[in-house]
């Protein structure tokens, strides 16, 4: 064995984890060095805390007298505990005794690295040992990075792509493949072979890979979930952790939970899950679209054909074909992941957060690990999370719009107007307990502290670093910190926070009516018709007569103007410096604004426009109509499209229009008329007959047994009613498409040009 040897090491935190024993709670971290490589640290004798009032009695721990108080001013105590299930325990007779704790819901792992301003990078000082390929650390010294080391320390992480292919849902094993770390191999399963002895290859290679990370898609609910399965069947340890140490996978007891994969000294990356964790908008989900969407090319498989049935006859008639269709989901996952930096995105995340890679979701735990170790150090300590009762509060505000067809219309949008609001107006948890003498009015009766408050310097931190990110064109360091800034506000109005209370989500959202309700006045003062106003936005008509550079000239003035008249308004009314920043956010050279469907009313959050890209040319720009809208058929969304782009053009369209309906009776686009859906639940939960329930209840009837119903629904209307697309054995019923699909969408543009679809093209409608 090798000797120790005094080491300072850097390192980028994979996972931690911790355990009861004896001794005390016992933490383990795990890690990557760009010079040591992966890395191990054992921290023993930890002693989980809680606080109670001085004044509660306790039957458990080791109770010391602190310097801390609770955010209403009274004093409390630590208690210590051997445990962390003691804690709980202790915890639990308290609360059934009806007595108040405070932060007895952090986890062991959680206090450690926040106290210590842990955040995805962290520096390690003490005995290490190479031991099977780890650095070993057994109760180093632990500390946050130095800043200035930051950069010099991020390790380029190994990953490794898996998908295996299985005989149905519960059925066994029937091929592997890996893509990543400088190899691709499949382990196939033959007939006649032991599944054991090919499960024990692919962990072995896995092990010799070494990769950081594993990645793929549906990896965790699927492939580990499938593997740890098919390991408890065949007695077999599920050994793809580092030092050959045993993974596990965690199954959500509800839907709302999460299943969730603990694969030692390795992270698990989802591409669905992280796909969607960074913002990245897709109509679907699957790896097939996906990977057609981003890269071009789709799997390997025949449309039309069910996959599991594919799968069998590959498996039964040609393996060699089972292989590629596997090998290519591997390579397909990976070249997702690099293609949108997904990898990059899951490190920027936990540096920002502190938060583990592949914690998804997770903003309440990033607020408590980014502001309590601040709180503490203002001598203040939390209340456990639920200790406020739930209550409403307003969100955000939508002016009434003025439906019509516009010319020269500006949208302005108030950049991070949420967090600019916490910036300005020092919203806080602590300043709000806190608010001194001379404190900045809010709402619902709260009032804040001028000084001292903790949120607004953090978000002044990230702005900060947002900026750097933006000026040396890092996308992915400058999205990360957006979706952390904009977090703040839900999660100050959520019960899920321990900080909760509704005066501070309501000083943020009603703040932000006030700021958009005056700003429109603005406009108005000033001559120009204000059509629309949402949360954060505001649609400006500023004259119909103007061109294209005296109109970008005029909203740039009017976005100077208005970002001067705010400073001037809020140091005057409340004696603050502003931080809301007004910007153009998009020139329309032509703007709809459609009505209600069914009134005469404006409608909310939908609306279209065309703007000049910077290379001379023009681009549709459509929010919330059918057009974008997923659960309507390609048929109508490319027909409201193209009705848009004529209409804004000035192009004919009524000749069109009456081609359209005559190729759909015809049958030329019937590859456009297929309904897609998702099934939230189970088909059999389902009481109602909606068309795609009766299309997902056939499809499944018409499935290979044993293979699991299906989470979405392909069908197309027949005069027989909704057959699954696979399935159909009925003609398709046109006069629903013209009626049900084109009609309505197309009817959102020609009511506003006073005519209809049925005017124009649908009068024979009635003779069918």
């Amino acid at each position: 064995m090798t000797d120790a040897r005094l080491l300072e090491v850097d390192a980028f935190l994979l996972s931690a984890e911790w355990r009861d024993t004896h001794h005390g709670v016992e933490l383990t971290l795990w890690g990557t060095s760009r010079e040591h490589g992966p890395i191990r640290a054992t921290i023993s004798g930890q002693h989980p805390v809680m606080f109670v009032p001085r004044s509660t009695k306790t039957s458990d721990g080791r109770r010391e007298a602190r310097p801390l108080k609770t955010l209403q001013n009274n004093d409390v105590d630590a208690v210590y505990f051997k445990t962390q299930r003691a804690l709980l325990a202790e915890r639990d007779r308290l609360r059934a005794a009806g007595d108040q704790v405070f932060e007895s819901d952090l986890k062991p792992t959680n206090r450690f690295l926040m106290e210590r301003f842990i955040n995805g990078s962290f520096t390690l000082r003490g005995s290490g040992r190479p031991e099977h390929g780890v650095l070993r650390f057994q109760d180093p010294h632990v500390h946050s990075i130095d800043p200035a080391r930051l950069s010099l320390s991020k390790p380029d992480l190994r990953t490794l792509s898996l998908d295996i292919e299985t005989d149905g849902w519960e059925g066994p094993v029937l091929s592997l493949a890996f893509a990543g770390c400088g190899l691709e191999r499949v382990l196939p399963v033959r007939p006649g072979d032991h599944e054991a002895a090919v499960l024990q290859s692919a962990f072995a290679l896995i092990r010799e890979l070494d990769p950081d990370v594993l990645l793929g898609w549906n990896v965790v609910d699927f492939d580990l979930r499938a593997l740890q399965a098919r390991c408890e069947a065949l007695s077999m340890p599920f050994a793809i952790g580092r030092c050959g140490e045993t993974a596990r996978v965690l199954i959500g007891s509800t839907p709302q939970q999460v299943t969730i994969a603990r694969v030692p000294g390795r992270v698990v990356l989802d591409g669905v899950a992280t796909l969607k964790n960074a913002t990245w908008s897709l109509e679907r989900y699957t790896l097939d679209a996906v990977a057609r969407t981003m890269l071009g090319r789709g799997k390997l498989r025949t449309p039309g054909v069910d996959a599991l049935t594919e799968i069998r006859r590959m498996y039964r008639d040609d393996p060699e074909a089972l292989a590629a269709y596997n090998l290519e989901d591997a390579r397909l996952a990976l070249e997702i992941f690099e293609k949108a930096e997904l990898v990059e995105f899951a490190m920027a995340r936990a540096r920002l957060t502190g938060l583990p890679m592949d914690r998804q979701g997770g903003s309440v735990a990033a607020f408590d690990h980014l502001y309590l170790p601040v709180l503490h150090r203002r001598g203040f300590i939390a209340p456990d999370v639920g200790a406020r009762e739930p209550m409403a509060s307003p969100g955000g505000h939508v002016l009434e719009s003025t439906p019509g067809l516009y010319r020269n219309v500006v949208s302005f949008d108030f950049r991070s107007l949420y967090p600019s609001i916490i910036r300005t107006f020092q919203i806080d948890p602590l300043a709000m307990w806190r608010p001194g003498v001379d404190p900045v009015e809010g709402f619902e009766g709260a009032r804040f502290a001028r000084e001292g408050a903790i949120l607004p310097g953090l978000i002044t931190h990230l702005h900060e670093e947002r900026g750097k990110a933006r000026a040396a064109k890092n996308e992915t360091m400058t999205r990360a910190i957006k979706i952390l800034m904009n977090s703040f506000y839900g999660v100050l109005g959520t019960p899920g926070c321990r900080f909760f209370d509704p005066r501070l989500a309501s000083s943020i959202t009603l703040r932000g009516h006030e700021i958009i309700e005056r700003s429109r006045d603005f406009f108005q003062a000033r001559g120009h018709a204000v059509i629309y106003g949402d949360t954060d936005s505001l649609f400006v008509q500023l004259g119909e007569g103007l061109d294209e550079q005296a109109l970008g000239a005029e909203a740039d003035r009017l976005a100077s103007d208005i970002n001067a008249w705010w400073g001037e308004t809020i140091q005057r009314e409340h004696r603050l410096h502003s931080d809301l920043e007004l910007r153009v956010d998009a020139k329309y050279l032509r703007f709809l604004m459609p009505t209600t469907r069914g009134s005469e009313r404006g409608s909310k959050k939908r609306y279209a426009g065309l703007t000049r890209r910077g290379d001379g040319s023009t681009e549709l720009v459509i929010k919330g109509l059918e057009a974008v809208r997923t659960d309507w058929t390609r048929l109508a969304r490319d027909a409201q499209r193209e009705l848009l782009q004529r209409v804004f053009t000035d192009a004919p369209w009524h000749d069109w229009l009456l081609g359209l309906r005559r190729d759909v009776l015809a049958g030329r686009l019937d590859d456009q008329l297929v309904y897609r859906k998702r099934l939230r639940r189970d088909i059999d939960a389902y009481t109602s007959e909606s068309p795609h329930v009766k299309a997902a209840r056939l499809a499944a009837d018409a499935a290979p047994e044993g293979d699991g119903a299906a989470d979405e629904v392909e069908y197309v209307m027949t005069t027989k009613g909704p057959e699954p697309l696979g399935s159909r054995s009925s003609a398709i019923d046109h006069a629903h498409y013209l009626e049900k699909q084109v009609a309505p969408a197309l009817d959102v543009v020609l009511r506003l040009l006073g005519t209809s679809f049925d005017r124009e093209a649908g009068a024979q409608l009635s003779l069918l």
